[in-house]
C-alpha cells in the first residue's frame, strides 16, 4: 500500500488507515485479529483508536496484539484523548490534567511505551487552548508521544493551535487534523483543508464511506446487521439517509456499475485521492468486508467520473 507523509513531518502513513471504533464492543477479539492481519498483509500501517472507543476496550484489544500479531515498530499507532462518557453523557475535558491522565491510561491499555500520534479528540470551549496544548508539549518531551494532532477542530481553531505550537519556539508542532470527509460531507473543503495546506498539516479523513451509507447497503432500507440498526450507531447513521444522500449514493452506484467497481471502491477512491488527504480511515464489521474495502488500492477514478461525483455532491 502506498505511504504518504503526514503533513510536514517525517512520519509516513498508509493512505488507507484502519479504524477500530467498534473493537472490543461490536467486534470481538477474534474478528479484530483477523482484520488486523488482513490490513497488515495489504501493506497498511496506520491504526487509529481513541480512549473513548468502547470505554477503552478498543485500546485493550489492540494492546493484546502488540508483540504477538504485530511488532510495535511496524505500525503507526494513533489515539485520541479528551472525550468520555463516564457520567453516561458525552463530556469533553481538555484540561492538562485530564488529557495527560487519558494518555497514561491509553498507554497502559495498549501495553506500550509511546504513541506515534496523539490527538486532542474535540474542541473544548471551557478550557484555555494554551492549557490543552501544554499537555501535548509534556507528552512529547516525556517521550510518551512522537507526534501530536487534533481532531474535529474548526479551521480557525486549527490555525490558532498551529500558530501557538510553532516548533521554532520549542513547541510540539501540530502534525495532523482528523475530520469527517466523504461525498456526503464535504464541509472541510471550505476552510479546514485549505488551512492544512497553508500550515503544512496532514489531513486524516474519518468516515470516508459516509458512515457506511455510501456502500449502498441502505438503498433498500436498514439491514438488521448494519450499524444503522445498532443501538450504538443508529443515530450516527440516520442523518445520511435523507433525499440528498440518496441521490449521491445512486450516482456512486451508477459510476461503479459503469467502471466495474463496487460503490465502496468508488466512494473511498474519491476521498483517498482528494487534494491534501494523507490517509482515509476505514472501519469494517468483518475481515471479509475489510478485504473488499482494501481492493480500492488497485483502482483510480477517471477524471471524468471524479468530476461528475464532485458535481452531484457539491
Amino acid at each position: 500500500m502506498e505511504k504518504r507523509a503526514l503533513g510536514n513531518t517525517g512520519i509516513q502513513v498508509s493512505r488507507i488507515g484502519l479504524g477500530t471504533m467498534t473493537w472490543g464492543r461490536d467486534t470481538d477479539e477474534l474478528e479484530s485479529a483477523d482484520q488486523l492481519k488482513t490490513f497488515l498483509d495489504a501493506g497498511g500501517n496506520l491504526i487509529d483508536t481513541a480512549a473513548v472507543y468502547g470505554d477503552g476496550d478498543s485500546e485493550r484489544v489492540i494492546g493484546g496484539f502488540l508483540g504477538t500479531l504485530v511488532n510495535r515498530e511496524d505500525v503507526i499507532l494513533a489515539s485520541k484523548a479528551g472525550i468520555s462518557f463516564a457520567t453516561g453523557a458525552r463530556v469533553v475535558n481538555n484540561s492538562r490534567t485530564s488529557l495527560l491522565a487519558d494518555l497514561d491510561k491509553t498507554l497502559s491499555r495498549l501495553q506500550c511505551e509511546y504513541l506515534d500520534l496523539w490527538q486532542v479528540h474535540s474542541w473544548d470551549a471551557t478550557v484555555p487552548l494554551e492549557e490543552s496544548l501544554s499537555a501535548l508539549d509534556i507528552a512529547v518531551s516525556s517521550g510518551r508521544v512522537r507526534y501530536v494532532g487534533l481532531s474535529n477542530f474548526a479551521a480557525w481553531q486549527l490555525a490558532r493551535a498551529a500558530t501557538l505550537q510553532n516548533p521554532l519556539f520549542g513547541k510540539a508542532g501540530i502534525a495532523s487534523i482528523q475530520s469527517e470527509y466523504s461525498l456526503l460531507n464535504r464541509d472541510v473543503e471550505r476552510e479546514v483543508m485549505p488551512a492544512c495546506e497553508e500550515l503544512g498539516v496532514g489531513f486524516l479523513a474519518w468516515s470516508p464511506l459516509g458512515r457506511g451509507v455510501l456502500t449502498g447497503k441502505y438503498r433498500g432500507g436498514t439491514p438488521s446487521d448494519s450499524r444503522g440498526a445498532s443501538p450504538h450507531f443508529s443515530g450516527f447513521v440516520e442523518p445520511y439517509l435523507d433525499a440528498r444522500s440518496r441521490r449521491i449514493v445512486d450516482a456512486v452506484c451508477v459510476a461503479g456499475e459503469g467502471l466495474g467497481y463496487s460503490p465502496i471502491e468508488v466512494a473511498l477512491a474519491w476521498v483517498r485521492d482528494g487534494y491534501g488527504v494523507s490517509s482515509a480511515i476505514v472501519g469494517a464489521r468483518t475481515a471479509a468486508q475489510l478485504r473488499g474495502i482494501l481492493t480500492v488500492e488497485e483502482i483510480e477514478l477517471p477524471d471524468q467520473v471524479r468530476a461528475a461525483l464532485d458535481e452531484v455532491s457539491a
